[in-house]
């Protein structure tokens, strides 16, 4: 097991490695970051509504959930989120600023091309018509109560959340095999859905889920009359920008402590 001393020091090859990827590399790892969230999000809202209460369903959410962030650390994709903690070599030098602002820019893109397409996949292979049509349904709901956040709210949230996530890649360093790497993510990932918290690559699916789902005919029985908070307006202003602020400022505070606290001289 590395030490967090260790982490702190192999974090900086590792955030080098991000950040010097060629564009179209990294655009493609992001897109398949963003996927891999998006199949997580669907998995978590499948077990969600076939749990029979709310209670139970917030629970099973929080346990599949994990899938998402265990298959961007160990098949290799690129999660803007995760990546708040290249500040790590930015403060050590060994990553100008502008080498930063690039990766988080390209990423970002690509894990909402990412989440897009998994939101389109579910929603038009139909997969949301399990349980009578319940899933369309939940979406719905689930991508208006996200759109019906106050900014503050929003932003708060994805400070929380992005401490957790940043947390989970840093714990996840811990681990020399993976077992070990998937046993130490789960844990922030699950108390981050538990609570409700707010990620700005999950919601790039669970909101585009809800508003595709809007649009198709199949669910309109099971939808009824579509909420007024959710439109592609209030997705983007809204949730994504606030939730978007909050994540970048919880993930590199957590990564501007570890450096001062193990990497400071």
């Amino acid at each position: 097991m590395n030490t967090p001393a260790e982490i702190a020091k192999n974090y900086i090859t590792v955030g080098e490695g991000k950040a010097r990827l060629p564009l179209g590399r990294m655009f493609l790892l992001a897109v398949l970051a963003g996927l891999y969230i998006g199949l997580a999000g669907l998995g978590a809202s499948v077990a969600s509504a076939g749990a029979g209460s709310a209670g139970a369903g917030r629970l099973l959410s929080a346990c599949v959930f994990p899938a998402g962030l265990t298959m961007v650390l160990l098949a290799g994709s690129e999660l803007f989120t995760g990546n708040c903690l290249i500040l790590i070599p930015v403060l050590e030098g060994r990553v100008s600023p502008a080498a930063l602002a690039r990766n988080l820019l390209v990423v970002y893109l690509g894990n909402f091309l990412g989440g897009l397409l998994a939101a389109a996949g579910a929603v038009y292979s139909h997969t949301f018509r399990l349980f009578g049509d319940g899933l369309a349904a939940g979406a719905v709901s689930t991508a208006a109560a996200k759109c019906s956040l106050s900014f503050g709210d929003a932003f708060l949230r994805g400070v929380l959340c992005n401490l957790l996530v940043c947390l989970a890649v840093w714990m996840a360093m811990a681990a020399k095999d993976a077992a070990g790497k998937v046993a130490a993510l789960f844990f922030p990932i699950f108390l981050f859905v538990l609570c409700g918290f707010e990620h700005c690559v999950a919601n790039m699916y669970y909101i585009p889920a809800g508003l595709l789902a809007l649009g198709d005919p199949v669910y309109a029985a099971a939808i009824g009359e579509a909420p007024a908070a959710l439109t592609w307006g209030n997705f983007l202003l809204a949730n994504l920008l606030p939730v978007t602020l909050g994540n970048l400022l919880g993930g590199m505070a957590l990564a501007a402590g570890y450096w001062g606290a193990y990497l400071k001289k």
